[in-house]
């Protein structure tokens, strides 16, 4: 049994330019499927787990990097090593298979070794968006049932928001403390790597991570993803990029998100390595790929325009990238992209919840289309009633997996959103779509209330309950308009109480404290009243059609910046 096979040097694959033409693109995807069915088979079901995949690198070949962040680098053999030693910490200081375990950090080199040994014993992480403030991270570390938190300094004031004492929490891990120093709220350094453990058993069907994607019409849910589910994240989108052995892939998307930990599976199984940025820098950005060694990437929607916005320089093409996953980039970015830089752009769908189920690859993208369903993968479109419309139609986006546990397992603690999300087995995505009679799938628009900013999914609930607890506040309305870069911008429309007074940059500070800084609002609009249906609930269609008018305060034009 070996995870590196059909070993292809990552200097032999074509480059972006190459890729633009039919038979280099045919050829380069016929050899990644090849690779993607021979991991299938090489790879059986029980293995499926983080610590025996890391097993099963570390064998093949122990030496290569498989992470790195600028002059750190990890082996496959350190990283499987520091997984067992970083086991043995956390088993000493008595945790236990199956404990929930949260994680407020930033990308940084330990963060995977970490995450690592915690399934090392059968823990479970919960890695926490860093921005989560109040309610949002109350629900979480509750709804979690997290009983100890790993936390870099910088977010300890995060805990004064907070009613701990409400919280399942037993213990408050500090990094990058020295012993003894004074911490508040009862907080401890963490513990240094102890010695080395055998893993624990840990099924494929077992949660690894349990990671929380915005509620949309109430606070947010936490996904339980178990082991397989990354397994067949990384071969989908490993074999969609035609990921190949040496491969050195570069995200600056964070580690709390289901993207990131994607990539980093994907160098796992196909012999690859990870290398993490802090964050998105548009002035570095190519900068980064050519220090990193990059050949491949990943961008979200917005990303593509902002890069495209600065000047060209040769520092566009000073890289060794050929290829990148980048969902929801507008169809007329796609060929301007890849004429500068030479990186060939991939559409694609998947969710936190799912897989990347709908896809291109370089031989089927068609910019403005997410491509076509993945093998072994369903998808349907559907009206309200769960019956299929016809090709051409909109409709709700339906998905299904041919495997065990490609999906994840529900939402953690809400029996009730898991049976409406899965009804009648069943994946609804809450998306609207339209499948063409060629198959294709093209976006439409997003049926729940969600607002997307800048890779962010943000709760329109959450941003409401944020601003309905300024005194001044009688109603309010939260929905996306469009901004200049292709996303969404969150704009709120409020009622005040009576005799009441509030200016949009008087709630901006108060929104500050109270939620993540990439969801409070950009637009304000004061109404004397919102537009209502007949039994009272506000029409946000209304709202969105009408949109930002001469009467809407803008905080941009207003200069008001917000605080990360």
């Amino acid at each position: 049994m070996s995870i590196e096979t059909n070993k292809v040097c990552a200097s032999e694959a074509p480059s972006g330019d190459d890729l633009t033409t039919p038979q280099t693109a045919a050829a380069y995807c016929a050899a990644s499927y090849a690779r993607a069915e021979q991991l299938e088979r090489d790879i059986p079901p029980a293995v499926r787990t983080l610590p025996q995949l890391l097993a099963l690198r570390t064998q093949a070949d122990p030496d290569a990097p498989l992470l790195s962040m600028g002059d750190q680098t990890l082996s496959a053999q350190a990283l499987h090593d520091a997984a067992a030693c970083w086991g043995g910490a956390l088993t000493e200081a008595g945790l236990h298979a199956g404990d929930h375990i949260a994680m407020i950090c930033t990308n940084r080199i330990e963060f995977m070794p970490i995450m690592a040994g915690l399934s090392w014993v059968g823990a479970v992480s919960v890695p926490v968006n860093t921005a989560s403030r109040g309610l949002q991270l109350q629900h979480i570390l509750g709804n979690s049932g997290a009983v100890a938190l790993i936390m870099e300094p910088q977010f300890l004031e995060v805990l004064d928001t907070l009613d701990l004492a409400a919280l399942p929490l037993k213990t408050i891990y500090v990094l990058d403390t020295a012993p003894g120093a004074p911490l508040p709220h009862g907080a401890v350094p963490m513990p240094a790597p102890g010695a080395p453990i055998a893993p624990a058993k840990v099924k494929p069907s077992d949660p690894l991570s349990v990671l929380y994607t915005s509620g949309t019409t109430g606070l947010s849910k936490g996904v339980i993803c178990p082991h397989e589910q990354f397994f067949w994240w990384a071969i989908t989108t490993g074999r969609q990029l035609g990921i190949q052995p040496g491969d050195v892939l570069h995200t600056t998307l964070p580690l709390f998100h289901t993207n990131a930990i994607n990539c980093f599976f994907q160098a796992l199984v196909f012999g690859g390595s990870q290398s993490l940025a802090e964050r998105f820098s548009v002035s570095r950005y190519f900068e980064m790929l050519r220090a990193s060694g990059a050949t491949v990437t990943y961008l979200l929607g917005a990303m593509v325009p902002m890069l495209l916005s600065r000047a060209p320089s040769d520092d566009e093409r000073n890289h060794n990238t050929r290829i990148a996953l980048a969902p929801g980039v507008p169809a007329q970015f796609h060929a301007e992209f890849t004429r500068r830089t030479g990186i060939f752009l991939l559409d694609a769908f998947g969710s936190t919840e799912s897989n990347c189920v709908i896809q291109s690859d370089a031989a089927t993208a068609r910019p403005g289309y997410i491509g076509l369903v993945a093998s072994g993968f369903d998808a349907r479109v559907v009206d309200d009633d769960d019956y299929d419309v016809p090709d051409g139609t909109p409709g709700e986006l339906l998905l299904r997996a041919n495997a065990p546990y490609a999906f994840a397992l529900g939402y953690l603690g809400n029996p009730k959103a898991t049976v409406a999300t899965w009804r009648n087995l069943w994946l609804h995505t809450g998306d609207r779509v339209v499948r063409e009679a060629d198959g294709y799938f093209r976006f439409v628009d997003r049926i729940k209330e969600m607002i997307r900013r800048r890779g962010e999914n943000i709760s329109s609930y959450e941003v409401e309950q944020g601003v309905m607890s300024h005194p001044a506040v009688a109603t309010v309305a939260a929905f996306p308009v469009k901004s200049e870069l292709a996303e969404d911008e969150v704009m709120v429309a409020i009622v005040l109480k009576e005799g009441a007074t509030l200016t949009g940059a008087e709630l901006i500070a108060h929104c500050e404290t109270r939620l993540p800084y990439f969801a409070v609002p950009r637009f304000v609009d004061f109404s004397d009243d919102l537009p209502r249906t007949e039994n009272g609930k506000i029409r946000k269609f209304k709202l969105r059609e009408i949109g930002v008018t001469n009467t809407t305060w803008d905080r941009d034009s207003a200069g008001v910046a917000v605080r990360r």
